[in-house]
This record gives C-alpha cells, sequence and structure tokens, in this order.
C-alpha cells in the first residue's frame, strides 16, 4: 500500500451548468500520530459543475508547500479522475488542447501535477464519505456567498462577461 504525506478531498458544484458554481477542498495530514486539516473555498458567478471539479484538485495541490509531496487525490468526478489516470490529458496536451473545453485548467493541473507524485482516486459522491461531504458543503456554500469571484477565463470564452 503507498504512503502519502497528503490526502486531498475535492468536490466542485454549480447551480445551473453554466450558473453560479464553487469548489471544496479538505486537505489531511498525519504528523507524528495527529491529523491536521485544512479547508479551501472559493465560489464563482458564472461557471460549470466540471470546471469547479478540476479547479478544487488544482487550488489542493497548489496549496503544497514542498516540491514531490506524495498527494492522494480523492474526488468524486470521473471527468477529472479518469481523465488524468487513464492519461487522456496527456494526450490533449500533445494536440495543444485542441477543441477541449477547461484547457486553461488542464494546463495549469498539469504544471502543479508534475511537481509532486500524485495518484487519484475516485469515489462516489453523496454516499456518506465523511470528507466528500465536507467538500461538496463548502462547494455549495461558497457557490451561494454573496461576493463571487469570476471566472474571467470562462466568461470571456462563452462570451458572457457580466
Amino acid at each position: 500500500m503507498d504512503i502519502f504525506d497528503v490526502q486531498i478531498y475535492t468536490d466542485g458544484a454549480a447551480k445551473g451548468n453554466p450558473g453560479k458554481g464553487g469548489y471544496g477542498v479538505v486537505m489531511e495530514t498525519v504528523v507524528a500520530g495527529n491529523t491536521y486539516k485544512k479547508e479551501f473555498y472559493e465560489g464563482f458567478r458564472l461557471t460549470t459543475n466540471n470546471r469547479m471539479e478540476l479547479l478544487a484538485v488544482i487550488v489542493g495541490l497548489e496549496k503544497l508547500k514542498n516540491s514531490n509531496t506524495r498527494v492522494l487525490v480523492i474526488s468524486d468526478s470521473k471527468y477529472v479522475v479518469d481523465s488524468v489516470q487513464k492519461k487522456w490529458v496527456l494526450g490533449w496536451e500533445k494536440k495543444g488542447f485542441a477543441d477541449r473545453k477547461n484547457a486553461d485548467l488542464w494546463k495549469r493541473l498539469l504544471v502543479v501535477y508534475r511537481k509532486h507524485k500524485v495518484h487519484f482516486k475516485w469515489i462516489k459522491g453523496h454516499n456518506n464519505h465523511v470528507q466528500n461531504e465536507r467538500c461538496d458543503e463548502l462547494a455549495v456554500m461558497a457557490s451561494t456567498q454573496k461576493e463571487l469571484s469570476v471566472d474571467l477565463f470562462y466568461e470571456k470564452e462563452v462570451g458572457k462577461l457580466l
């Protein structure tokens, strides 16, 4: 069994697709028998569920302070997990992400992914998994905040800059 320095749980949400959305991240590490946890979230005024699922993973990895960290990313997004585990994203990269949705985020993921030793695990969402449920709560809460961030790339891409 692999030993990981950090476990990153992620989830994304969007009310409407596209619509208001958010992501939630729970990071856990065990040091000397003690579990340490950090949570991160952010909401956006116009985005998609897939963008939020992917952004959650990116943000979690970007929060790591040391290179070559052994990381297990746990996500309920088949879109994200399969794209990395089945190496589809590497094929998209070779083709310059031509006609690929969320190319900006996939490029950003690959930069941070290559800095660490990252493994992915898919879990079924809304299945009473404590950390996944917490990530979902954070993502939904983030999407309902009064002050929402602008997903500039997406809004420009779809021509709906508000």
